[in-house]
């Protein structure tokens, strides 16, 4: 298993954002929890596209922003599932958010997949103790397609 590293880099591409999340996908692991922030347009989905095709599960990876969570079945027998989530037409109506969380009923996933929440920041850290945290922003100034990525492992 690779070390679970932090760290940040600047992506110039849609191909960086992949690559950045293949690496990451690579160190995670069934119980892991990864929470995805970052404006609309910053790459949350495309980095999760990465993250799949390193954890070799079923796709298309897409936005999951009208279904709130979609679950892609592992390749290989005894690797985790990816379950891709968007809190962000949660987060919008101004709702019970704990109450919607409950309804998803991730929780019963965490010990068989792994979780990936887009706009979850503040929310998605109850499904586990220890996550990685990602964020995604539009560098200032720079091209159309330059992204920044930070991204750490709770403690």
């Amino acid at each position: 298993m690779p070390e679970r590293d932090t760290g940040t880099a600047v992506l110039t591409s849609e191909a960086d954002t992949r690559a950045l999340g293949a690496r990451l996908g690579a160190q995670l692991r069934a119980g892991d929890v990864v929470v995805v922030t970052g404006p609309l347009g910053a790459g949350k989905t495309v980095l999760t596209k990465g993250i799949a095709e390193a954890m070799e599960v079923d796709g298309p990876i897409t936005s999951p922003t009208y279904v709130l969570a979609r679950v892609h079945p592992a390749r290989r027998d005894g690797a985790p599932a990816l379950v891709h989530v968007d809190f962000y037409r949660l987060l919008d109506h101004g709702g019970d958010l704990e109450a919607e969380l409950d309804s998803l009923d991730l929780d019963t996933d965490l010990a068989d997949a792994v979780v990936v929440v887009e706009w979850g920041e503040g929310i998605a850290e109850r499904l586990a103790e220890r996550y990685l945290a990602i964020r995604l922003d539009r560098a200032a100034g720079a091209a159309e397609t330059e992204r920044s990525a930070s991204w750490r492992w709770s403690a």
